[in-house]
């Protein structure tokens, strides 16, 4: 890798990545992971946008994001373009953003 060479793409998986368990004791599966670990504003809302756009209503879509500030703008960028914030849980050295479409 070069000096100013990007890092590898972010993984997105587009099969099933697991479950989350909400408090009220629902049960989602989440259909796609985005990974934006390293990425700053505005990429990691981006991605996020793009993956909404791409997903079916009522898909739920992980975001794992180790920046703050882009942690802090999900909920808000996810309302926005047609999505609601369903949690945010902290991981060892990242988020973990649980977004679905409407």
């Amino acid at each position: 890798m070069g000096l100013f060479s990007r890092k590898s793409p972010p993984s997105e998986t587009a099969t099933p990545a697991g479950q989350l368990t909400l408090e009220d004791g629902t049960v989602l599966n989440i259909s796609r992971v985005v990974d934006v670990l390293g990425d700053s504003c505005p990429r990691p809302q981006l991605m996020t946008k793009k993956a909404l756009g791409e997903a079916v209503s009522g898909a739920v879509i992980e975001v794992r994001v180790d920046n703050p500030t882009s942690m802090e703008a999900l909920p808000t960028v996810v309302g926005a373009v047609g999505g609601t914030h369903l949690v945010t849980v902290k991981a060892d050295r990242h988020w973990r953003v649980f977004v679905r479409k409407n």
